[in-house]
């Protein structure tokens, strides 16, 4: 399971996504999160599913590699379709005992539901075809305008390509400290929903003393290198808009307007 989890890994090919400027990439995915909010209706779906559709062909990650990262979600869009599903109040659909089931509650859970895996997606298209020192630096170039409010821009958008970058690695060690522990009897799996909460005592602790121990030695690692902050730093290859760039740019701000318009016609 924690090995099924995509977010933040790199799937190293060559396609027309990979050699996006990373500013695009970054753009075109909160673009599309938002849009998936500006619509309530099948038709705005329907676009959103082709859009992605086509993200994943022209990105060259496999579908099965990419939507194997929503089994870690399951869980989660589960719980959030029920509560939909049996809170919303409207038109009765179904009724049982003290629960039912109304129209708007069905309708509310299956948007949230596209919504959440639409969403999902397509920040793993971004993180699959985006290498960490990418994202930093399409992230601070982004955020270049506010250093004029004296924002820490360089040191902001390190932390978040580092916390993305440690995903996948601290996926891997809670994998292996698992494996470890049910080796030696834990049980992860079975009893009540408090004793298993309690059984991940002995996963917790030296899943954190590996965290801390993995950060002490990344800022030591820093500090060796004489690594003091952006101010004054060059890069080794700075970003430039291309061609393909500017075209998908052009894509982006049509797909918005168009999904603005289906949310305020339909």
């Amino acid at each position: 399971m924690l090995r099924d989890i995509t977010l933040g890994q790199y799937y190293q090919t060559d396609s027309y996504v990979h050699r996006l400027d990373p500013r695009v990439k970054i753009v075109a995915t909160l673009v599309y999160i938002v849009s998936l909010f500006v619509v309530d209706n099948f038709i705005g779906y329907l676009i959103a599913a082709l859009i992605l559709a086509v993200a994943i062909m022209r990105s060259n990650v496999p579908v099965k590699f990419i939507f194997k990262g929503m089994k870690a979600i399951y869980f989660l869009l589960a719980i959030t379709m029920v509560f939909n599903l049996f809170l919303t109040p409207g038109e009765p659909l179904i009724t049982f005992w003290k629960l039912k089931i109304t129209k708007e509650g069905l309708k509310i859970a299956i948007m949230m539901g596209v919504r959440l895996v639409f969403l999902i997606t397509g920040s793993s298209i971004m993180t699959l075809t985006t290498t960490p020192n990418q994202l930093t630096d399409g992230l601070e170039s982004l955020m270049n305008p506010l250093k004029a409010l004296h924002v820490p821009v360089h040191e902001i958008s390190m932390m978040m390509s580092i916390a993305l970058r440690f995903i996948p690695i601290l996926m891997e060690e809670t994998d292996k400290i698992m494996k470890a522990q049910m080796a030696r009897g834990a049980d992860f799996e079975s009893g009540s929903l408090i004793q298993r909460a309690k059984s991940l005592i002995p996963l917790l602790v030296p899943l954190f003393i590996s965290a801390f121990r993995r950060a002490g030695d990344l800022a030591m690692a820093m500090e060796a290198r004489c690594y003091r902050g952006g101010e004054g730093r060059t890069k080794m290859k700075p970003l430039k808009y291309k061609q393909q760039d500017i075209i998908t740019y052009v894509v982006i701000l049509l797909y918005l307007c168009l999904m603005i318009a289906v949310g305020i016609i339909f």
